[in-house]
């Protein structure tokens, strides 16, 4: 316990002389990490941060590659390397406090006891730290291995990617959604891609609609009506037989946003298992993961065209 205790107690100091060897000008990144750090921030987003060139990487350094004019190669060659400046460290500490630690509580897993919850918040410690700072839960655990997940204490400093919410300073126009890539892209007035986000769609091919569409109604942590008719696999829908609402949080079955469109039940919104987006399918809506749909919230409008091509 001593030496987790040293190590806890020597992360801010080690993090903070890391952050001041990289306070200088920006320059290319270097590794994988900082290319999907750098990404996040400017709005190509790619999936779980884990280090690793899987395929969402490789379509968010596509999606780059495309806004900056460059070949679209998915891959970190030097051209890409060039053009993506690292603006800061690539990791930062993040220190658990009492009240984040007192907030976290299991989630249930019967659609009744999640309706009987004011609110369906973080059920751990590392869920709540890898969501909020777009991470795989496992390459969070590999960046610190003297921390105790079962028992952290208030205090405690894990390292993390210094990437959080991400505010985009550009005036969307239009929303793109490509179902054989699993990709979502807004576009400007003048049809520059301005952001990418990867995408579930339907698991049916009949439930995934193609054509123009748009934004009817917008809702920043809304609450979930859930119906077992749309669920009919499920055997504790068939015994309720009745309709229940599930309170908001980042567990809730949309997660933090509900972005409704003008096609009855369909939606763009969040979800509480982001490593799955764009890797398993929906009933219908196109799930984003939760750090993306509060992205997008900021910006989309009410009216606003979203175009679904095959």
């Amino acid at each position: 316990m001593r030496g987790v205790l040293t190590f806890l107690s020597l992360l801010p100091l080690a993090l903070a002389a890391e952050e001041a060897a990289a306070d200088s000008e920006p320059r290319p990144v270097e590794t994988m990490l900082e290319a999907q750090v750098e990404l996040h921030r400017r709005g190509f987003s790619c999936g779980a941060i884990d280090g690793v060139r899987g395929v969402q990487t490789a379509n968010a350094l596509q999606a780059f590659q495309r806004s900056a004019g460059l070949d679209e190669t998915g891959n970190l060659d030097r051209a890409t390397r060039e053009a993506l400046l690292l603006t800061a460290p690539a990791m930062t500490g993040h220190t658990f406090t009492a009240e984040q630690l007192g907030s976290l509580l299991a989630v249930p897993e019967t659609w009744l006891e999640k309706s009987q919850l004011e609110r369906l918040g973080y059920g751990n410690a590392l869920e709540m730290v890898s969501e909020r700072y777009r991470a795989n839960p496992r390459f969070v655990r590999a960046q610190n291995p003297e921390v105790d997940w079962e028992a952290l204490l208030p205090g405690t400093v894990a390292k993390v990617p210094n990437v959080g919410v991400v505010l985009l300073d550009v005036k969307a126009a239009q929303i793109h959604i490509r179902l054989a890539e699993r990709e979502l892209t807004l576009t400007d007035a003048d049809g520059r891609l301005v952001a990418h986000m990867p995408v579930s769609i339907a698991r049916k091919v009949d439930k995934r609609p193609v054509g123009e569409l748009r934004i009817k109604v917008i809702i920043p942590d809304p609450n979930y009506t859930f119906d077992p008719e749309v669920f009919p696999e499920s055997e504790e829908g068939r015994q309720l037989g009745r309709k229940l609402v599930i309170p908001p949080g980042p567990n809730n079955p949309v997660g933090v946003a509900w972005i409704g469109l003008d096609r009855p039940g369909y939606g763009i919104h969040g979800t509480p298992d982001p490593e799955k987006v764009g890797r398993t399918e929906s009933h219908g809506c196109f799930r984003l993961a939760n750090w993306d749909a509060r992205t997008l919230l900021a910006l989309v409008e009410e009216g606003m065209p979203v175009v679904v091509e095959e």
